[in-house]
């Protein structure tokens, strides 16, 4: 398994997306019009109109926007290892903005790697599109424009785990479960994230679940490269100053 030699190279991130608006109907009728086209057949089975099926359009990055993106890193300090978290939630170019100026700043070296559960066909291009939605350059990392997920130098837990069999899609959480690592139970899913935005209004709640899947996904990726786990008392989190 390929992987870069440092840990310390690797930065870790997980996006939470949502429809760009509350409801179908508050879309203007030409963007009505092609997300009717889009997902014809993705509603097909169950004979849903767009409008009932809208709840759906955070997968798109044409149709959907960023509401968080949480990163965590390895580092090392005089006390030993510590994984750094940290969250960009809230207005989509603000986000972006300080998200594109930590990977401009601190990950932009040839030896960085992104890390992401089905990174390379969700949080990867859906970061990049975004970023172009709002003419922001692309940080080295996301300058991906043009390449096949294969091609793509990153690391992905999803396609880790494959070992070359892509017939099917293996969760997050599944792989947690089958590393015996242990997940939150009293927390929302991904399918709850844009009844919590719209109608909760509580982007802290979803914030919170976006860590949790960071801290996830590093606790996978360190059983999938032989590592040790993560200790709760190596995890800490830090500001955008930090």
């Amino acid at each position: 398994m390929k992987t870069p030699q440092h840990l310390e190279h690797i930065l870790f991130l997980d996006i939470e997306t949502v429809p760009e608006q509350p409801s179908f109907n508050l879309l203007d009728a030409e963007t009505q019009e092609l997300f009717d086209a889009k997902t014809v057949y993705k509603r097909k089975a169950d004979e849903l109109t767009a409008a009932e099926y809208y709840g759906h359009a955070g997968i798109w990055a044409e149709f959907g926007k960023i509401v968080c993106i949480s990163v965590g890193y390895l580092t090392h300090t005089s006390d030993g290892r510590q994984f750094r978290i940290r969250s960009f939630s809230g207005e989509e170019y603000q986000l972006l903005t300080a998200f594109k100026a930590l990977l401009d700043r601190h990950f932009s070296s040839q030896h960085n790697r992104l890390c992401a559960h089905n990174g390379k066909e969700f949080d990867f291009p859906f970061l990049a599109r975004r970023m172009l939605k709002h003419q922001l350059a692309l940080p080295l990392l996301l300058q991906l424009m043009g390449k096949k997920p294969w091609e793509v130098p990153h690391l992905d837990t999803l396609e880790l785990w494959k070992f070359g069999d892509y017939k099917h899609y293996t969760s997050l959480k599944l792989l947690a479960h089958f590393f015996g690592i242990p997940s939150p139970k009293d927390d929302i899913d991904g399918s709850d994230v844009r009844r919590v935005y719209y109608e909760e209004n509580d982007l802290s709640r979803i914030v919170r679940y976006c860590e949790k899947d960071v801290i996830t996904l590093t606790q996978v990726y360190l059983k999938l490269t032989l590592q040790p786990p993560l200790d709760e008392s190596e995890i800490v989190s830090v500001s955008e100053d930090d």
